[in-house]
């Protein structure tokens, strides 16, 4: 490239360069692979090959993203976790360290910068350092096309791409992460807790409480107590005990997909991971969003450090419980710890002077949630109507009459009546149909 072509290459690296907080905006692979492309214009290649493969990496970069350069950009920003998007969740901008802001709102013009670099303008430089004949395919999606966004996510972008100076958006940027937080909480709605670290998960299960009927009171406590935890009111833990395939875990994942756009979170803890909850409760303590933390299949072994630890997140300690955080658990069990007639004390018993007290407060244990919701064994009628209703929303066009005969009989074949049973037989009969016209 000649010196005059050079010249804005040089701009743009010294911008990215003198990036104060928000430097890992440009960490992930489009963002290095965007520096790297920089570089390679830099340097003379005969061949131009250097170009053409940085500038191939950098396409491909974002296109495993889906998204254009512009959108990568501004979603690296708005989840950012640095100093700055830290300290805005707890403190109004007015309330930051001046010295804080003025390094953001540095960074935020740097960053313009590089927005404003797009995808045809590189496209420009590589053909002209490589001198090919036609310049390589541009990179860019339909606004139709990127990635999916929150309503408030949608609007903020709106207030952004109108400003000609991005300075002028701080103050908008700052309350965005005191309501909706930043980093992995801001990127995902579900977790998984694996390895001693929160895991996000990018698709998390779809079902939503439109599908589930049955259990209305059941249902209907679960939400008001979840709304309580959404305005901020004190809500209770909750166990969800009942017979297997009645829809307690349905029932927990299907609040993430209804109130996830108001700041809901759900974070997926293993029975062998239970012994760092409370590890995980102060992680998230005090964090803008509300999270649940979901048990699945609860029960515990003689002398399991799980219990424990399971214990001190629902009574307490003498640290305070966060109002942003309750534990749902499901349990095919009532009890949840494992008893045998052996541990049940007799008079010659003498290895513990107090042994009924030890009992008790296992077979209680289940007590210690402040909300117990019981799913008592689907009959035939509630079977029928979690079909229909499972058939209705499948647009499965039979009569009714043959849709319950078929739904009766395979219950009778496979696993009884139960809200999962029903949900396999709709499934595999919308496919039977479909596939044979």
């Amino acid at each position: 490239m000649n010196a005059s072509a050079i010249a804005p290459v040089q701009f743009l690296q010294r911008q990215a360069a003198s990036l104060l907080l928000y430097q890992s905006v440009l960490n992930d692979a489009p963002g290095i692979a965007f520096l790297n492309l920089l570089q390679a214009l830099r340097h003379r290649d005969a061949d131009g090959l250097s170009y053409l493969q940085a500038y191939g990496q950098w396409v491909k970069a974002l296109a495993s993203k889906n998204q254009s350069w512009q959108e990568h950009l501004l979603s690296k920003i708005i989840r950012d976790r640095n100093p700055f998007s830290q300290q805005a969740q707890y403190h109004k901008l007015a309330d930051l360290p001046p010295a804080l802001v003025a390094a953001a709102r540095q960074d935020l013009q740097a960053l313009q910068s590089l927005y404003e670099c797009s995808g045809a303008d590189i496209s420009y430089w590589i053909q002209e350092a490589a001198q090919l004949a036609l310049a390589p395919v541009v990179w860019y999606l339909e606004s139709d096309q990127a990635i999916l966004r929150s309503p408030q996510e949608i609007k903020l972008i709106a207030t952004w791409q109108e400003l000609e100076d991005w300075t002028e958006i701080l103050a908008d940027l700052a309350n965005y992460y005191r309501e909706f937080g930043t980093g992995i909480f801001a990127e995902y709605q579900a977790f998984r807790w694996q390895g001693g670290e929160l895991v996000g998960i990018l698709y998390p299960d779809p079902i939503n409480l439109k599908e589930l009927v049955g259990y209305e009171l059941q249902r209907e406590a679960l939400i008001k107590n979840t709304e309580f935890l959404l305005a901020g009111y004190p809500a209770l833990h909750v166990l969800l005990y009942g017979s297997r395939g009645t829809g307690k875990s349905s029932l927990v994942k299907s609040l993430l997909n209804e109130y996830g756009d108001r700041n809901l979170r759900l974070i997926e803890v293993g029975k062998t991971e239970l012994k760092d909850l409370p590890s995980i409760v102060e992680k998230i303590r005090n964090l803008p969003q509300k999270f649940i933390i979901f048990v699945d299949d609860l029960s515990f072994e003689e002398d399991d450090d799980a219990f424990k630890a399971l214990k001190v997140v629902l009574e307490g300690n003498l640290t305070a419980r966060p109002q942003n955080v309750v534990v749902y658990a499901t349990s095919n069990r009532r009890h949840l710890i494992r008893e045998f007639f052996a541990d049940r004390p007799r008079p010659s018993d003498n290895d513990e002077v107090h042994a009924w007290d030890t009992m008790q407060e296992k077979l209680s244990f289940s007590d210690r949630f402040g909300l117990t919701l019981t799913f008592e064994p689907t009959d035939q009628k509630t079977y029928l109507t979690i079909v229909q209703h499972l058939a209705n929303q499948a647009a499965i066009k039979l009569p009714a009459e043959e849709i319950e005969q078929r739904a009766l009989q395979w219950a009778t074949r496979h696993n009884g009546r139960s809200g999962r049973t029903a949900r396999q037989f709709v499934d595999f009969l919308r496919a039977e149909l479909a596939i044979s016209g």
